[in-house]
């Protein structure tokens, strides 16, 4: 099965969504440490009040992770999961099983 065209496309689906959006993020989260360590006074300057950018930058940290969860679930459902569920019930077809344990 792993050898199969479908197989190979669900694999390039997923990592043609994952791979540049864990760069894109991994780069994110870095700038934001880098800042912290090398540029405080940027990272120091008030924005409203006493909410600084490092803290603006931090909130942005959370929201980010969790867009991209969601993101993500969205394109799992649309895209992943009906390949997937394909390919099961090509497998449990031709094997006669259902795969329920």
């Amino acid at each position: 099965m792993q050898q199969s065209q479908e197989f190979g496309e669900l694999r390039r689906t997923y990592r043609t969504f994952v791979f540049p959006l864990t760069i894109a993020f991994v780069i994110w989260y870095v700038l934001y440490v880098l800042l912290s360590n090398y540029a405080g006074g940027f990272m120091g300057t008030k924005v409203v009040g006493n909410v600084n950018v490092a803290f603006v930058f931090g909130l942005a940290q959370f929201v980010t992770t969790f867009l991209i969860a969601w993101w993500y679930s969205r394109f799992a459902a649309a895209k992943i999961d009906p390949k997937g569920e394909a390919i099961k019930n090509r497998l449990e077809s031709e094997h006669g099983t259902r795969g329920d344990a």
